[in-house]
């Protein structure tokens, strides 16, 4: 049975909506440019939200990136349709932006919001938590562009003793403008002050411990409680970032089952409201500013392009025990393949290495109805050389490029790669340990054994690379297709590329950057590929000498026509 919500007063509660590759705990791992790589979710998780709103008839304040109304202004206009304010929310960072980028891109996104939302944007919150010391000029902006509120401060024990009031919702002037603050509600303890208004702390905290300090705030203080969550918290079966450091993986990932019981029970007690009803605030957008909206809205530039000029392609995927990176795969092809649809026409290859899990049910899913995509199954595991070479096989195309399953080197980077392979040049490969090359995150053992190995490379072959065991490469099908590699694993790599050295093809490295892969787990075994290395190194080695020693023994051949001759 539904208990009655404790009377009068009214809190206020923030539902923050950004995806869980938005949120500032991965920034170091994932950048803004490849979020549209990866799997939306926020749709389904804000309609969760929504759902459990209606249950207690709360109306709200949802923050939402401008990034998602700019990609889904349905789920915009259906928070707005069930009668809750939107506001604008902003992962930027106040270090690291200019004042001038801070005020463009707020307006962007207030604009995106609006028009979306067909309602008046009048609050603002930053997911880097601010403090009053750092964060006047940011605060100032604000209610210079018109923004009535703020709830972005967290308050520190050293602001609260100078001014005691700044604990709770306050109003801050700046010259003839003035703004609305709701800091993030606090526990104040002996010589801490904790923040207790949602998140992470709801999820890392015992909730017997939280509710109390919430009871206490409701009965002790005349300020309304501010409360949040994210609409990521709600969704406990969300992809894991393995690559993210343990520290993270618990901050992010612990009790995520329990928020929305939580949530539940909060709204079950309390009275919420939105911020704008707070403070009486008509967020009712007129007719003429959204038609002026949209008269004024960018229109998009189509580009055509005559389909017989373009160049045939293929591009080979090797998979193995893949299932949890297809889905951010197959946002990756999809810009892929409309950055290189202006010069070349691609078909993709994916090869499935006779995975354990659901990869060759998911490439089925996903990709199988696409005219230009092609997949192939080993009946066996074989290796990633292996599948490489069966994927150059089965492409019907000269040029054919090869790229990791989880996107650890850009595969846009291909548009410049491939106008390289030209002349008596039978293979470009990606190289991080160029000069000009980067590595990102990439865990230390991974790169010293590449990088030493590269070393060891360098001195039994001809050619003088940085990089030999980058995956991601373009070939001459009509060269590369005649080899016979004796290694099919990740050692087959190092070798496709050490016999086309020795056997005198040219070979071109394009400094590109590695970063460390984002889901699922490296297959490399450490020790057996060490010694792997060594032992290809030992036969590129005696293949190199043999072919010296013929060199030699036809030269010294020759010579001695020559005598002949001229006796």
């Amino acid at each position: 049975m539904m208990t009655q919500p404790l009377p009068t007063k009214r809190h206020l509660l923030a539902v923050l909506l950004e995806d869980y590759y938005h949120v500032g705990a991965f920034s170091y791992l994932i950048q803004r440019g490849q979020w549209a790589h990866f799997e939306a979710r926020f749709e389904h998780n804000t309609l969760m939200a929504l759902d459990l709103l209606d249950r207690f008839q709360a109306k709200v304040t949802f923050f939402s990136l401008g990034w998602i109304a700019e990609r889904q202004h349905e789920i915009i206009r259906e928070i707005t349709r069930r009668g809750h304010e939107i506001a604008l929310y902003s992962n930027l960072e106040l270090a690291r932006t200019s004042p001038t980028e801070f005020r463009d891109d707020i307006l962007r996104a207030r604009d995106m919001l609006e028009e979306a939302g067909q309602a008046k944007v009048v609050g603002f919150r930053a997911a880097q938590r601010w403090q009053y010391k750092t964060a006047q000029g940011a605060l100032e902006t604000l209610a210079q562009e018109g923004f009535a509120y703020d709830a972005s401060i967290v308050p520190t024990l050293d602001e609260l003793r100078q001014h005691p009031a700044r604990r709770f919702a306050h109003e801050l002037q700046f010259g003839t403008t003035s703004l609305h603050e709701f800091p993030v509600s606090t526990w104040k303890m002996p010589g801490i002050l904790m923040p207790i208004a949602g998140g992470n702390f709801f999820r890392q905290f015992p909730h017997t411990i939280l509710k109390q300090a919430v009871r206490n705030w409701h009965e002790s203080y005349d300020a309304p409680f501010v409360m949040y969550f994210h609409v990521w918290e709600l969704d406990r079966l969300q992809p894991r970032i393995n690559s993210a450091s343990s520290l993270t993986k618990i901050r992010h990932y612990r009790n995520l089952g329990k928020m929305y019981w939580v949530i539940e029970d909060y709204l079950r007690k309390y009275n919420f409201t939105s911020f704008a009803e707070h403070l009486n605030l008509d967020t009712k957008l007129e007719p003429d500013l959204i038609e002026t909206k949209l008269l004024n809205k960018p229109k998009p530039i189509l580009i055509t392009s005559q389909e017989t000029n373009k160049i045939p392609i293929s591009i080979v995927i090797p998979c193995f025990n893949e299932e949890s990176s297809l889905p951010y795969l197959a946002n990756t092809l999809a810009s892929v393949e409309e950055t290189l649809s202006e010069k070349y026409k691609p078909t993709f290859i994916f090869v499935d290495d006779c995975s354990k899990d659901q990869t060759w049910e998911s490439l089925q899913k996903i990709f199988s109805l696409k005219p230009n995509f092609k997949l192939v199954r080993h009946e066996q595991n074989r290796g990633v050389a292996a599948a490489i070479m069966t994927g150059i096989h089965a492409a019907k195309t000269e040029i054919v490029c090869s790229m990791d399953c989880d996107c650890s080197y850009d595969p846009h980077e291909l548009k410049n790669m491939i106008p390289l392979l030209q002349g008596d040049v039978s293979m470009v490969t990606a190289s991080p340990y160029h000069a000009e090359g980067k590595v990102l995150n990439v865990p230390a053992w991974r790169l010293t054994l590449s990088k030493g190995s590269s070393f060891l490379y360098r001195q039994v072959l001809r050619q003088n690379l940085a990089t030999y065991t980058s995956c991601f490469r373009v070939y001459k099908k009509s060269i590369v297709e005649k080899l016979q590699l004796e290694e099919n694993n990740f050692l087959g790599v190092a070798e496709l590329l050490g016999k086309l050295d020795l056997q005198g093809e040219k070979i071109v490295e394009y400094p590109t950057t590695l970063a460390v892969r984002l889901f699922g787990y490296s297959k490399m075994k450490l020790v057996k590929t060490i010694f792997g290395h060594l032992r290809l190194l030992s036969r590129l080695m005696k293949r190199r000498m043999a072919s010296r020693k013929t060199i030699s023994d036809s030269s010294q051949q020759n010579l001695q026509i020559r005598d002949v001759t001229i006796k």
